[in-house]
């Protein structure tokens, strides 16, 4: 693996030239005309999973899709602006990162990409990226570390299907999957649960919870003897693709306050498979930024 000296200098570059755009010169240079119309021709999804990728490889090119002069993190152990990200970069075990990126959607100006992690430890992350005017300009992320093995039913937090299908129906799968987390999640109705799901079929990747829609209640009646209660209190994001949904919501699991993405793929107009990221909210005194976690 290559050394990330580049993609600091990279960074570092950014940072001043974001810095020196605020003098009184007026003098500038421009860009070279191949880097432009290379990034012109790509997609902002592409933009994201080569920028991930660079946390990888070094590759210092990708991080010119972050606008050097506006980049808001949310991720709360991440200091704001670029100099955060350059910072974060700097601290990790040289040769230790790997990113893999398994899959990725837009939806307006919103990316968001579900990604296989090693960045100081195994990791699931679900990041979305806002962009304006081509360049990205806003980061949230959730972070789980990878489990030691598959869940009840064999599946890991990342495998499932990928292909990206029923573009006309975003909308109306965005409007299911928001109607079933506030439904259930947040006011617990659980009388209509199972009009969400075709029967029992139901594909799931939280490593405690076995596939079927059974499995999912038994599972969550377990924990209630246990007294570990789940319970969301507010959806911040719903962000979708064809037929692929994210919800980015806050809430309880057992006495911890989390963040919660889960992401779901519709089929037939029900829900048929989910995969999650569930993260710890940190106490406000250890937060490095102050734009919050949503």
């Amino acid at each position: 693996m290559k050394n990330k000296t580049n993609l600091i200098l990279a960074l570092a570059m950014l940072v001043t030239f974001s810095a020196c755009s605020t003098g009184k010169t007026n003098e500038t240079k421009p860009e070279s005309d191949s880097t432009t119309l290379k990034t012109n021709a790509m997609t902002n999804k592409e933009k994201v999973v080569a920028l991930l990728k660079a946390i990888e490889t070094g590759a210092g090119e990708p991080v010119g899709y972050i606008n050097p002069n506006k980049y808001i993190q949310h991720n709360l152990g991440v200091a704001d602006g670029l100099a955060g990200f350059g910072a974060v970069l700097q601290a990790l075990p040289k040769g230790s990162a790997k990113v893999n990126t398994i899959r990725a959607f837009q939806d307006g100006d919103f990316v968001f990409a579900h990604t296989d992690y090693n960045f100081f430890g195994p990791k699931i992350g679900f990041d979305i990226f806002r962009f304006e005017n081509g360049l990205i300009v806003e980061h949230w992320d959730n972070l789980q570390e990878t489990p030691a093995k598959s869940n009840p039913s064999g599946h890991t937090m990342i495998d499932g299907v990928t292909e990206i299908k029923d573009l006309d129906k975003t909308a109306t799968n965005k409007s299911l999957v928001k109607n079933f987390v506030e439904d259930i999640l947040v006011n617990g109705n659980m009388e209509k649960l199972a009009g969400y799901f075709d029967g029992d079929n139901y594909i799931q990747h939280n490593p405690q919870i076995p596939d079927k829609l059974s499995g999912l209640g038994a599972t969550l009646e377990a924990l209630g003897k246990q007294g570990i209660f789940l319970k969301y209190d507010k959806v911040h994001k719903v962000l979708g693709e064809g037929n692929y949904v994210l919800v980015v919501s806050e809430g309880h699991f057992g006495k911890a306050y989390n963040a919660f993405y889960d992401l779901f793929r519709v089929e037939n107009g029900k829900i048929a498979e989910h995969w999650d990221v569930i993260e710890p909210i940190p106490a406000k005194e250890n937060w490095k930024n102050a734009n919050g976690k949503f």
